[in-house]
């Protein structure tokens, strides 16, 4: 009996110093300011409190949420995005750009999924010294950018500030159950491609992109495609966050990558706001795909740039940073 409660008493000090080290480091972690934790620490902590229910399908995590749908076979896909004066644009820039923008973000991330977009919600927050005709363009431009999706505005929210103008869009839409495609589904040996050309988007080209939509939905038709990412925040932040999904490595080729004229190996890396698709399939596929492709989108280059593997490995010493928010 001795031997037994020594025991015990043994596991009851393990238990409270793990119990007491993990309260330690919840708390430090807690304390840390954002520009310590960066973006993707953050939303980890965040999302470990908020448990998916079980329709979900896809939830926090991957560019869009996929959701049971209770009618038909198809998932009613769900993604909100936002535009920050300051952080995703100058106030002297062309207010049709920035709703056009806008309503853009949220779409390229439909793309990823390659998810079929049918209504937005806008929520608008202003000062009250902003001026009428500045909200008018913006409508504008959020409804030319709807317009060429075929996505109904269907409502909203205005509200007032002090500080920076935000749009906020919400899109809802749907994919059907053989086509959604998530981050979490790549395999050791798959070839990784990028769609268009990188870098540079500082230039002005993150106000007019086109969301590669079309080109998604011909991918999920004709090929299997087995995971895929918006380059939203850049080669170096969103091919991790693809590979850790997968619970996969990369092997990437930094000569390969198509760069936009004046645009450098570090630009395409790190400047974000491309939005171009970054996915992964089968080597057996790849030399039909890029034949296919250039038949069918002759102007847009399509670019083999390295593979998944088990292990991560870079064949050159740049490093791999993309944009982080709050850094």
């Amino acid at each position: 009996m001795e031997r037994f409660h020594s025991r015990l008493d043994d596991d009851a000090r393990t238990f409270q110093f793990r119990v007491a080290h993990l309260t330690c480091i919840s708390r430090t972690l807690f304390a840390m300011k954002l520009r310590e934790l960066g973006e993707d620490r953050l939303l980890a902590q965040l999302l470990s409190h908020l448990p998916p229910g079980r329709s979900v399908f896809a939830g926090p995590g991957d560019d869009c949420a996929l959701v049971e749908n209770s009618v038909g076979r198809n998932f009613l896909v769900l993604k909100t995005d936002c535009v920050v004066e300051g952080v995703h644009f100058l106030n002297q820039a062309n207010a049709l750009d920035v709703g056009w923008k806008a309503m853009m973000r949220p779409l390229s991330d439909f793309a990823a999924t390659s998810a079929v977009p049918q209504f937005a919600l806008i929520t608008l927050i202003v000062s009250k010294q902003t001026k009428s005709d500045w909200v008018k363009k913006i409508y504008r431009g959020l409804s030319r950018a709807a317009a060429r999706f075929h996505v109904s505005i269907v409502g909203g929210e205005t509200s007032g500030t002090r500080g920076p103008a935000v749009i906020s869009v919400s899109v809802a839409g749907f994919v059907e159950r053989g086509r959604c495609v998530l981050r979490s589904g790549g395999k050791a040996g798959d070839d990784l491609f990028v769609s268009g050309r990188l870098g540079g988007a500082n230039r002005g080209r993150h106000l007019r992109f086109v969301p590669r939509i079309e080109e998604s939905r011909w991918l999920t038709k004709n090929f299997s495609i087995h995971a895929m990412i918006d380059l939203s925040d850049g080669l170096g932040a969103d091919l991790p966050r693809l590979a850790r999904a997968s619970t996969v490595g990369f092997k990437i080729d930094m000569e390969s990558l198509p760069l936009n004229r004046a645009a450098t190996i570090d630009n395409a890396i790190s400047d974000g706001e491309d939005y171009e698709l970054l996915f992964a399939l089968s080597p057996r596929d790849s030399d039909r795909l890029q034949m296919r492709w250039r038949r069918k989108f002759p102007k847009l280059p399509l670019t083999r740039i390295g593979c998944l593997s088990p292990q991560s490995a870079i064949r050159n010493p740049q490093s791999l940073r993309g944009y982080v928010h709050f850094k």
